[in-house]
């Protein structure tokens, strides 16, 4: 563990992290992402407008779910293999509890940046936006980490740094601290 982390407490029998922002920070230029899915939606004859979350949704109804979803994936993707490792991952070699990452980023997207950091060996369960139906802030992507890590919510802390990855936490029923509390 490095000077610049602390551990999460001891009372926790598993371990839930974010990905970007939190354990790796993704090279992506989220507002290229946004413009790319607005051109995914104007090749079709559609005009679309808002955040790319906003637009992710949209896409379902005007069936390019697949298509904006690429879109993004292909960013995140790239973005990962360019990412820098953050302070708290240091740590995770160390850790003895079970370990899983809960990210609205795609897995694809995890799982290179695990990888290209050396993480991949201390991480137990993966779940990305596109490995369940639905994605942070609903509750399933978090449930599911839990439940392939074989914890239950009550026991496992999840850890984040965006007001979307708190409100995850508790509508899962799990605890939540936020990265920037356990780096100093």
């Amino acid at each position: 563990m490095t000077a610049a982390s602390r551990r999460v407490d001891d009372d926790w029998a598993a371990i839930v992290y974010d990905l970007d922002g939190t354990l790796v920070d993704l090279a992506v230029d989220w507002d290229e992402v946004t413009t790319a899915a607005i051109a995914a939606f104007a090749d079709r004859g559609i005009d679309a407008e808002g955040g790319l979350w906003g637009l992710l949704e949209r896409a379902n109804v005007v069936d390019l779910r697949g298509r904006i979803e690429e879109v993004i994936c292909d960013h995140e993707r790239e973005g990962a293999r360019y990412s820098s490792r953050l302070p708290l991952a240091d740590g995770l070699a160390e850790e003895p509890r079970p370990v899983g990452v809960c990210s609205l980023n795609c897995e694809e997207a995890c799982r290179i940046a695990l990888e290209i950091h050396g993480l991949d060996p201390h991480v137990d369960a993966v779940v990305g936006r596109r490995s369940v139906e639905n994605h942070k802030p609903h509750p399933e992507p978090l449930l599911t980490t839990v439940e392939r890590l074989g914890a239950t919510p009550e026991t496992t802390m999840f850890v984040g740094d965006t007001d979307r990855d708190a409100i995850t936490a508790e509508r899962a029923g799990t605890g939540f601290v936020y990265v920037r509390d356990l780096v100093e």
